[in-house]
């Protein structure tokens, strides 16, 4: 299927605004989030329970919290599913973490004493999750080790696949598109879990995917065209792969947006995290890893010779 019939933009003109806007997101992201304390977690990694309470009749968050709030601070309630279900979704930290020999879904009992208590309508408990503060840690080390690890492995292939300086950009995009995910999952209040954490993998794997047929394009083109400046290879080489990107990622994003709209409350985390790393990873491919490897391609690691063009490229 073809889109276009000779493509032509200039997309690397724009390398530099692209740069400064990325960092502006990424420094604005990370002092947002250190001003927040961190990423909130999940408890997958924080330990604590989960309750999806279904009431027979509309009941607001605000009564349901203000009936918790003598547990702990910290409990958060947000409606779940579809209005006429009435149901809620309770997350409370660990109770009483320190205390030994209690009973795994204590902390569930309290909180559907309290309610009980004080009288907030008839309701029933539909689901509950509750993971322990050590097997929170647990899975914690577990997701940041699967992640480095995933990002070690791609390091390694696109090094030896190609030149360093496009090794380079490769995973200085990739590691780009995982900080823009996590600016945006705090910025829209996402919780981190193991769903997330799964997103995240895949946004690797597809961002370095994208930038891998358009690095194999420069490749093909160089040997081609020699004289040509690595600038307008570049830009070439993306300009004909362009309706190959706009088709792999329109789709996908379609498919993740999709999921988002009905795929229900469970899966609006790994959605959301899809829709972010799909974008970020298109546009990370031209202005980040290609504007990348130009700027840094002064000379070729394997000869030491000069890049013709590279030069002027890397000062426009």
């Amino acid at each position: 299927m073809r889109i276009f019939a000779n493509p032509n933009y200039n997309f690397i003109k724009w390398r530099w605004h692209a740069l400064l806007a990325s960092m502006v997101i990424i420094w604005a992201g990370v002092a947002s989030i250190y001003f927040k304390g961190g990423l909130p977690l999940g408890i997958d990694f924080s330990g604590g329970t989960a309750l999806i309470v279904q009431f027979n009749q509309a009941t607001s968050e605000d009564v349901v919290r203000k009936a918790l709030d003598p547990l702990a601070t910290g409990i958060g309630v947000q409606r779940y599913g579809k209005p006429e279900q009435h149901a809620l979704f309770v997350r409370m930290p660990m109770l009483h973490p320190d205390v030994q020999g209690r009973e795994i879904d204590a902390d569930a009992k309290a909180a559907e004493a309290a309610l009980r208590a004080a009288n907030v309508g008839a309701f029933k408990i539909t689901g509950q999750d509750i993971v322990g503060p050590i097997m929170g840690s647990d899975l914690r080390t577990k997701g940041i080790l699967a992640t480095l690890t995933a990002l070690g492995g791609i390091s390694l292939y696109v090094w030896f696949r190609f030149r360093l300086v496009f090794a380079i950009g490769a995973l200085v995009a990739t590691f780009h598109d995982i900080l823009i995910t996590l600016v945006f999952l705090s910025w829209f209040h996402y919780e981190m879990s193991l769903i997330i954490i799964a997103a995240l993998l895949t946004i690797t794997g597809y961002s370095v995917n994208d930038t891998i047929v358009v690095f194999d394009r420069v490749r093909e083109n160089e040997r081609n065209q020699r004289r040509l400046p690595l600038v307008e290879l570049v830009n070439t080489s993306v300009n004909q792969t362009l309706g190959r990107t706009i088709i792999t990622s329109g789709v996908t994003f379609l498919a993740v947006l999709a999921l988002f709209l009905f795929g229900g409350e469970v899966l609006h985390g790994f959605a959301f995290t899809m829709l972010i790393g799909v974008l970020t990873g298109t546009y990370s491919t031209v202005f980040i890893a290609a504007s990348l490897a130009i700027i840094l391609s002064h000379t070729t690691p394997a000869t030491g010779a000069a890049v013709p063009g590279a030069r002027a490229a890397a000062k426009r």
